[in-house]
């Protein structure tokens, strides 16, 4: 079968599509024919890894993960014998995983995966292989973040910073669905879309500093980490929260490089202030992936797709999520 594999540390130039052997399910995997696939910006990090503090967890000197992709759905080929939720022939979508960051795992970025029962649910007829694909780890960061960490309750004034990226058209949406007021954070090309997707009022970030305006908010989710922690809380509400779930995709060092101090500072400040100030990695879940499911099913939820591209583009489609701040997600699309 064709993949998407890399050998050595690097940008999308080290990909290659190359032949792989087609692999066999697990007593508690399923093999799935993918139909879909999409980018985070965790798969970049990954490939190019960097910062060089990583390599030591993920292989030194060459990558230990050399298979690119989480994001799946697809069509069910074949069963662990184990495996009691689907069937061959049911339409799925969920995470390629081994189970543990340890784990090493089928990437997505191809024509056959396989991965845990547990990180899978059943596809909504209503959508499209492409906009499943872009669910399982957006969906899960801003649902998982909005109900868990920030506490979202109706009425909350919610503010999303990056609401415009994959995470963020999530978060706008699903806010609204735990019943927020939302003001979303983007670049003004993105107004029409956003407002579209439920957003209650609209911030250009190029022409605004949301934190100099003198609006309070319940809580601020953050997937662009613009600003530091001590410029958020001016803008909170006592017992606010302010959650960061990401930073630019463009360079994925200087992303991790202002998470890890903005958690200092949030590990500093936190017992000092009746603000909560938090960051956050998603969780793969059996039950929050039916309940995107259901979202989905019914409206509540709609997967925002930017471009879709061919196996054999996905160095393209990762030069796109790095340099041109898609809207939504990035899919590879695989067709029938």
């Amino acid at each position: 079968m064709k993949a998407i594999v890399y050998h050595q540390y690097g940008g999308p130039d080290v990909l290659q599509c190359e032949q792989v052997e087609k692999p066999a399910p697990g007593d508690d995997q399923v093999l799935i024919r993918v139909r879909a696939a999409s980018i985070n910006p965790l798969d970049t990090g990954l490939m190019k890894g960097e910062p060089y503090l990583l390599r030591l967890f993920f292989g030194w000197p060459r990558p230990r993960i050399t298979r690119p992709g989480r994001d799946v759905a697809g069509v069910v080929e074949a069963l662990g014998k184990q495996v009691t939720r689907f069937k061959a022939g049911d339409e799925v979508f969920g995470l390629c995983t081994g189970g543990s960051w340890r784990a090493k795992a089928d990437g997505s970025f191809a024509e056959f995966a396989c991965t845990l029962e547990s990180a899978l649910a059943a596809k909504p007829p209503n959508i499209s292989f492409d906009e499943a694909a872009a669910v399982p780890v957006a969906g899960l960061s801003a649902l998982q973040g909005l109900r868990d960490k920030c506490r979202v309750q109706p009425g909350h004034k919610v503010l999303i910073n990056g609401a415009g990226g994959g995470v963020g058209t999530f978060a706008v949406q699903i806010a609204k669905a735990l019943g927020a007021e939302v003001t979303a954070v983007s670049n003004g090309r993105n107004l029409v879309a956003v407002r579209a997707l439920g957003a209650d009022s609209f911030i250009d970030y190029t022409s605004e500093d949301f934190c100099r305006r003198p609006e309070k908010y319940d809580a601020v989710f953050d997937c662009y980490s613009s600003h530091s922690p001590l410029a958020i809380r001016r803008v909170l509400n006592p017992k606010g929260v302010y959650l960061v779930v990401g930073g630019p995709t463009g360079n994925w060092a200087v992303s991790l490089a202002r998470l890890l101090v903005t958690f200092f500072i949030i590990l500093v400040l936190s017992p000092f202030t009746s603000r909560k100030l938090a960051t956050f990695l998603a969780r793969s879940d059996q039950k929050d992936l039916d309940l995107l499911r259901e979202m989905m099913a019914d409206g509540r939820v709609r997967p925002v797709v930017d471009r879709s591209y061919a196996l054999s583009e996905v160095a393209n489609a990762m030069r796109h999520l790095e340099q041109d701040h898609p809207l939504g997600k990035v899919v590879i699309s695989l067709g029938s």
